[in-house]
């Protein structure tokens, strides 16, 4: 039979590259003269920025030293184990880099397995062990210490989660498993399908102490030395740790089932790994680990081998990677310092940008429109976001006084924008009130200060075409909530400059956006594709498709939202510009419909009433729907919808809109909330088969979102 050591010597031969984590074993006479204690320190000798991981090498030293600690506590050597961290770091689980590389079921198998074998060598050691959460633990890091005795975590540790199901897998090293039988189900769906489907929302400490998954909790100033004398305390018997009875009816079955319709609500069935989670959940109930621990490898292993996790492990290196260097992006020594901003326009748009700029910025922010009335109301607003803030605890009262401080309004754009260096404008979207704008502001602005538009499809090029210096403006399309969502389309015209275009990518990176570099090209990337996917939903339906029919096809796609209420939150006038704008631009793929057009002009806000709760075609916008009699199934409505996303995409790299498909996954998952489980687009694409259907050739090369060839 293979062992431990031999598994994890196969495994790490084929990962050459990992970043190896040391355990390190030392030795103390606890306090209260409780003992002798071995303590184990994870560490890969870098600083916090690099987290501690779990690689098949760092497994097997994690081996070695549990060998070590086991053969001291059966010899009576020690009265205790304990496992930390280095400074700010416990560990964040396993090392996805390795995992990519993976290409054979029983490989995968080996790493589930490798992570099992070991960890649950510290509860069968002789002497009680103790987990000790110093910092940032995220994964197989929460895991192994699920496999102690004792848990302490530190009221400074920042980020404590298990975020498997949010990238494509399942706690696979005990998670799902010793999880629910120390807090019960219910929490422990909470921390691992509603947390990690939730955007990967992570636990502060007071947070793990209140779940009951750490048994005390210390300050982080000095946490190991506190976590040392509550141990001497529990050794002794002086501290007794009593956990509640667990619910092992039907409360538990309760949590799995409404771990379900989270799942549903968020991914619709679409992808595997929650359902797997909540399966092995649902056998963990008669408290049988080893049972448990093998249905973890096993969904582990299919997981791994499978479409959605190499999805989430190229999502999460687009956003955690690519976006921290965008492509094509000019030197960043070109830059220029911006020490003022000017935004023209006060609505509801520019205000946000206004607050945005104050706070990452921390610069003079004015704002003009074209009467006092409005400038005000956009001043007002950005006050009462700060003191909103204020409430929340997340500015002091001297901070937020001087981020009041910086943002004013003025009449006259010659005041407001003779010292500026950056100007945005965020006016009505119509090319000769902006191309006015512009003229504006080149007037009396300086001869250095960049000309930004949030234009969201019109030309950046035409709109400089009558400026003296058409060389600094560039295109600045933020998407809304502009607080929420990050991506920052930065869009090059025919004539912009390096310098302008370095600037813009400095400011972008200040303002903690991920920024990506497009072609001067109708609607850009985002709105383009949208526009596109939103047009062949109402094609569909005006030609005879029951609106039911035609949102629930998109479902197995897992999107945030159906098609309908996307149009809802961004405004039916607008979904109709942009589609005209389209149109203008490719009239034999993007359609203008007349009934969009029809619910514009009755000034419907959207397709539907929500009067029962949930959304109900509105009777007002049925009564105006002219449909033809073409009536298409939900695989129909799919395949027409995908192969014409394919098709523009496709059309989109020829054009050079962006430098490569990893980019428009980039903006569709930052800048429409495209599930990570998808990577976005193109790898679905790829894995449907839709991409060679439409375009001959897949968008990814083998490997890169995939299982490598």
């Amino acid at each position: 039979m293979t062992t431990t050591a031999e598994l994890l010597k196969g495994a790490a031969e084929l990962f050459p590259d990992e970043v190896v984590t040391q355990a390190h074993v030392r030795h103390f006479d606890l306090p209260l003269g409780a003992g002798r204690f071995a303590l184990i320190t994870l560490d890969n000798g870098l600083d916090h920025t690099k987290p501690t991981t779990f690689g098949p090498q760092s497994l097997a030293n994690l081996n070695v030293a549990i060998d070590q600690v086991e053969k001291e506590a059966a010899d009576g050597d020690i009265v205790g184990v304990g496992i930390t961290g280095k400074p700010f770091i416990f560990a964040v689980g396993a090392d996805l880099k390795g995992v990519e590389l993976l290409k054979k079921h029983e490989d995968a198998l080996a790493i589930g397995k490798g992570g099992h074998d070991v960890f649950k060598r510290l509860s069968a050691l002789a002497v009680p062990t103790f987990a000790y959460y110093n910092g940032a633990a995220m994964g197989g890091g929460v895991e192994v210490g699920l496999h102690c005795s004792y848990r302490t975590v530190s009221k400074a540790l920042p980020a404590f989660s298990l975020p498997e199901v949010f990238l494509g897998l399942v706690p696979g090293w005990g998670g799902c498993v010793l999880l629910p039988n120390l807090i019960g189900a219910d929490r422990a769906v909470s921390v691992i399908i509603e947390n990690s489907l939730n955007q990967n929302k992570q636990l502060k400490g007071q947070q793990v102490y209140d779940l009951g998954i750490a048994d005390a909790i210390f300050e982080g100033a000095d946490f190991l030395e506190q976590s040392l004398l509550w141990t001497a305390s529990v050794l002794k018997g002086d501290v007794e740790v009593v956990r509640p009875e667990l619910d092992r009816g039907d409360a538990w079955d309760q949590a799995v089932a409404r771990g379900k319709a989270i799942a549903d609500g968020k991914v619709h069935g679409a992808a595997p790994a929650a359902y797997r989670a909540l399966d092995i959940i649902a056998k963990a109930k008669n408290g049988d680990l080893r049972q448990g621990f093998d249905a973890e490898d096993q969904a582990l292993a299919d997981l791994i081998m499978g479409g959605e996790l190499r999805s989430g492990i190229y999502s999460f290196n687009l956003v955690q990677k690519r976006a921290k260097r965008p492509a094509g992006a000019p030197d960043k020594n070109l830059a220029r310092p911006v020490t003022k901003v000017g935004v023209v326009g006060a609505g509801l748009m520019a205000s946000q940008l206004a607050l945005l700029f104050a706070r990452r910025l921390e610069v003079p922010v004015v704002l003009t429109d074209i009467d006092q009335e409005r400038i005000d109301k956009g001043v007002k607003y950005v006050h009462d976001e700060i003191d909103k803030l204020l409430l929340k605890g997340r500015v002091n009262q001297d901070k937020a006084n001087r981020l009041k401080g910086l943002v004013s309004g003025v009449l006259d754009k010659a005041d407001g924008f003779a010292d500026a260096d950056f100007v945005i404008e965020a006016v009505f979207e119509e090319m000769s009130v902006k191309q006015q704008v512009f003229a504006e502001v080149e007037a009396v602005a300086p001869a250095h200060a960049i000309l930004a538009t949030n234009t969201s499809s019109l030309s950046v090029s035409e709109m400089a075409s009558k400026l003296k210096h058409p060389e600094r403006v560039v295109g600045f399309h933020f998407f809304n909530p502009v607080a929420i969502l990050p991506l920052l389309e930065i869009v090059r015209g025919e004539k912009t400059d390096d310098a302008s275009l370095a600037t813009a990518f400095s400011v972008a990176k200040s303002l903690k956006k991920t920024a990506v570099l497009c072609k001067d090209a109708p609607a850009f990337v985002v709105n383009r594709i949208l526009t596109r996917f939103m047009g062949e939903i109402q094609n569909v339906i005006d030609e005879g498709t029951p609106v039911a029919t035609a949102e629930k096809a998109i479902e197995p796609l897992g999107l945030p939202m159906s098609p309908l209420v996307l149009l809802e939150l961004v405004g039916p006038a607008i979904g109709l510009h942009v589609s005209e704008t389209l149109n203008r631009a490719f009239p034999e793929r993007f359609t203008v419909s007349p009934n969009l057009k029809a619910v514009v002009d009755a000034g419907k806000r959207g397709f539907y009433v929500y009067d029962s709760g949930a959304p109900q075609l509105d009777p007002e916008v049925a009564a105006l729907l002219q449909q033809g009699d073409t009536v298409l199934t939900e695989q129909q409505v799919r395949d027409r919808v995908l192969d014409a996303v394919a098709q523009e995409i496709g059309l989109m790299l020829d054009e050079g809109v962006v430098a490569e498909a990893q980019d428009i996954d980039l903006c569709l998952i930052t800048g429409a909330g495209w599930p990570f489980h998808l990577g976005g687009i193109t790898p679905y694409l790829d894995r449907e088969g839709v991409s060679e259907r439409v375009n001959g050739k897949k968008f990814l090369a083998p490997g890169v979102a995939s299982v490598p060839a």
